[in-house]
């Protein structure tokens, strides 16, 4: 194991000491997934934030995110997370490294294993859900995406699929299902809502979330769950306010907060059974401060987790 990433405070062997380092085996063979096991990948690419014009640097967030999920407590006795290591660009070959992901992502579901990928840029959303297409082609897959983004940009001629294409990708594939919750009207044209309404995308805006309106945000998340055979949660860390999210591709100085509210219903999306897949996409260290964005996206982790 690299324990220059896996470390954190030892207080004991017995499982009712251990920390989520202690409970880590990198693996390389998909053949030793059990069912329910977690399983890891990095997805350190940031090319499609470069094509995008965002801020480049979040190809060096997955061992950084790792290190800040280390030292947590171990909830559930049967916790086991298998680390395959990290998925790299090579150049400035995108697809290659999507269709990578998608590839090892499908084995893991395939043996009824738990897919967690840590980004990297929001290109990581067609690769993962590609991966559940891939495993499951006959099943109606549901996706919820907090993010302050729509990313359904159609791609740009001579430059391509980038982090701001995933979900006009997604749409190509057929009919999608999709919730996005914590949608910014500053931060998506009138032509993206009129693509978002034209595939079906079903939305959450910001200034919807507050402790109030929560039954009616359940009712919502509850509609598509019930309505789709699997579930897959990504989130880009560029919903939060830049006072707890720094670290981003795209800092959002209107976003919002990891409040109350928010750990509510996101906590009512984990404990769904038809969830097998969930990632973290835009924490950027270079502009991250005391690793505020990294431990932020690793907590959202750990919830999982802990279900």
């Amino acid at each position: 194991m690299n324990n220059n990433i896996w470390q954190g405070r030892l207080d004991g062997e017995e499982l009712l000491y251990h920390r989520i380092f202690q409970r880590v085996k990198e693996e390389n063979n998909y053949d030793l997934i059990s069912t329910k096991d977690f399983v890891l990948h990095g997805f350190a690419v940031d090319e499609g934030v470069k094509r995008n014009k965002g801020r480049e640097g979040a190809k060096d967030a997955p061992d950084v995110i790792r290190k800040n999920i280390s030292n947590f407590p171990v909830i559930r006795p049967d916790f086991t997370l298998l680390d395959f290591g990290n998925i790299h660009c090579d150049g400035n070959s995108l697809e290659q490294a999507q269709n990578t992901l998608a590839k090892n992502v499908s084995k893991v579901l395939l043996k009824n294993g738990r897919s967690v990928v840590f980004g990297g840029g929001h290109e990581v959303t067609y690769a993962h859900y590609l991966g559940l297409k891939t495993a499951f082609p006959e099943q109606k897959i549901g996706i919820i995406n907090i993010d302050a983004h729509f990313d359904n940009r159609q791609p740009e001629n001579g430059v391509g699929a980038s982090s701001g294409t995933g979900f006009w990708q997604i749409a190509q594939e057929g009919v999608m299902n999709s919730l996005h919750i914590g949608i910014q009207r500053n931060s998506n044209t009138l032509k993206l809502f009129d693509t978002a309404h034209q595939y079906g995308m079903k939305y959450i805006l910001a200034d919807e979330i507050f402790f109030e309106n929560l039954p009616s945000i359940y009712q919502r998340i509850n509609d598509l769950t019930e309505s789709v055979d699997y579930l897959y949660l990504t989130i880009c860390m560029d919903v939060f306010n830049a006072s707890i999210a720094p670290g981003v591709s795209a800092s959002a100085y209107n976003g919002i907060f990891a409040d109350a509210a928010f750990m509510h219903l996101y906590r009512h999306i984990l404990k769904s059974e038809k969830l097998l897949a969930l990632d973290v996409a835009e924490v950027n260290p270079a502009y991250d401060i005391q690793d505020r964005t990294a431990r932020l996206a690793a907590t959202l982790i750990n919830e999982w987790f802990m279900v």
